[in-house]
């Protein structure tokens, strides 16, 4: 039953390329959380000068898509192998959106 079942050891060479392998992600979504931070902080300071909202919008927009872009990449790991459906049914939504918010924009714009 149980008993039978067997262990796997893993390698030097394999436990130190898993090792690094782990490193180099770690690193990666460390200085992605760094630049996400880094852009909340412009859009605090955009906000904060009290510049044109015509400018403002677009600015914050631009670095909340720049923001979701990363936090698919590195956080949600669509990065990896055999994420493809997943990302694909992402991409779709990504684009009915933009198209039900650009035909929203458009009938009030001209309406």
């Amino acid at each position: 039953m149980s008993h039978d079942a067997q262990v796997y050891v893993k390698s030097d060479t394999e436990f130190n390329y898993i090792k690094q392998k782990r490193k180099q992600d770690m690193r990666g979504q460390i200085t992605t959380f760094a630049i996400m931070i880094f852009l909340t902080l412009i859009a605090f300071a955009a906000v904060a000068a009290d510049f044109s909202k015509y400018l403002i919008a677009p600015v914050i927009l631009l670095l909340a898509a720049v923001q979701v872009v990363l936090q698919l990449y590195y956080f949600m790991h669509a990065k990896e192998k055999n994420h493809n459906v997943a990302m694909f049914f992402l991409i779709f939504g990504a684009f009915l959106a933009f198209v039900f918010i650009l035909t929203f924009l458009t009938i009030i714009w001209w309406g």
